[in-house]
C-alpha cells in the first residue's frame, strides 16, 4: 500500500552530508519525494510502499553520516500526491532559525590520501575537503547551509568540481565548500610589509623559513596563527618578546602518531 510521510530532523544536520545520504537511501529503496534544508533543520518527504518507508526510517535511525547529530525527529502522515521521483530541492530560508551550524572538521582520511597523491588533481592543495570534512562554522554567513550562504559563494566551481558536486555517487555530492586549485582559494607568501613574494610552492617555502628560525603569521579560516620552530630557542625567545609573553606557555603542534 502506498503512503506518504514528512520527516523533520533537527540538530547538526546541515553541512554534514545528510541530503546526499537521504537521497542515496531513498533512491535505493525506490521511494519518491524530496529532501530539503530549512531554517530549522532537514525536511524529508517520502512516498512509496509502507514497507520501504519503514525500512527507510529504520536505516535512518542506525545509519547516518559520520558528522551528523540528530537532536529530534518528527514524523507526520501526508496525503499521497503521486510524486514520480526523489530529488534534492533548493533550500528553504525562513524566520525562526534554529538549525545548528556544524563546527569545522579536520581533513578526513580519504582527502589526506588525495592530498598526498601526486596523480590526484588536488595534490598538496591546502583547501581540500569533502562532505565528511572541511570548514563549516567559520565560512557560513546564514542558514540554511548552502554554498551561496558561505564565503565560498565567490568561487565558481570548475567543470570537474561541478561534476563531483552533482554526482550522487561521489562523496563530494553537495559538499558546499568543495573546490580545487583551478577554482578555489589560493595560497601565497608575503614579507612583513605585505609585499607578495613569488614562490613556486609557498607552503614549501614557508617550511624552509621556519627551519631557518623565522616567525610566520599563517592566515587560517578563523584568524592568524603565529608559528615558529619550537626547537629553536632564538625563534621562541623572539616570539615571546614580540608578544610580550615572557612565561605563559605557547601551544605546541606535533604530528599524530
Amino acid at each position: 500500500m502506498s503512503s506518504r510521510v514528512r520527516v523533520e530532523l533537527s540538530g547538526a544536520v546541515q553541512g554534514v552530508g545528510f541530503r546526499p545520504f537521504v537521497y542515496g537511501l531513498a533512491t535505493r529503496l525506490g521511494l519518491r519525494g524530496f529532501v530539503v534544508n530549512t531554517a530549522k533543520g532537514l525536511r524529508i518527504e517520502l512516498e512509496g510502499d509502507e514497507q520501504e518507508i519503514a525500512e527507510f526510517m529504520t536505516e535512518l535511525s542506525v545509519r547516518r553520516p559520520p558528522l551528523a547529530v540528530v537532536a529530534d525527529t518528527r514524523v507526520q502522515a501526508l496525503a499521497v500526491s503521486g510524486t514520480e521521483r526523489f530529488e534534492i530541492r533548493a533550500s528553504v530560508p525562513g524566520a525562526g532559525r534554529t538549525v545548528l551550524v556544524s563546527p569545522d572538521y579536520a581533513t578526513c582520511a580519504e582527502c589526506l590520501l588525495e592530498l598526498l597523491d601526486p596523480n590526484d588533481r588536488r595534490f598538496r592543495y591546502p583547501f581540500i575537503n569533502c562532505t565528511n570534512c572541511g570548514p563549516r562554522y567559520t565560512i557560513v554567513k546564514d542558514v540554511p547551509y548552502d554554498r551561496s550562504r558561505t564565503t565560498m559563494a565567490d568561487f565558481e566551481l570548475c567543470t570537474a568540481c561541478r561534476a563531483e558536486y552533482e554526482d550522487p555517487a561521489n562523496r563530494r555530492f553537495h559538499a558546499e565548500p568543495t573546490c580545487c586549485p583551478v577554482c578555489g582559494p589560493q595560497v601565497w607568501l608575503t614579507d612583513s610589509s605585505g609585499r607578495r613574494l613569488e614562490q613556486h610552492d609557498p607552503v614549501e617555502a614557508s617550511l624552509t623559513l621556519l627551519a631557518e628560525g623565522k616567525i610566520l603569521a599563517v592566515k587560517g579560516l578563523g584568524g592568524f596563527h603565529l608559528a615558529c620552530d619550537a626547537a629553536s630557542e632564538q625563534a621562541v625567545t623572539t616570539l615571546r618578546q614580540r608578544k610580550r609573553r615572557a612565561e605563559k606557555p605557547f601551544a605546541v603542534m606535533v604530528r599524530d602518531e
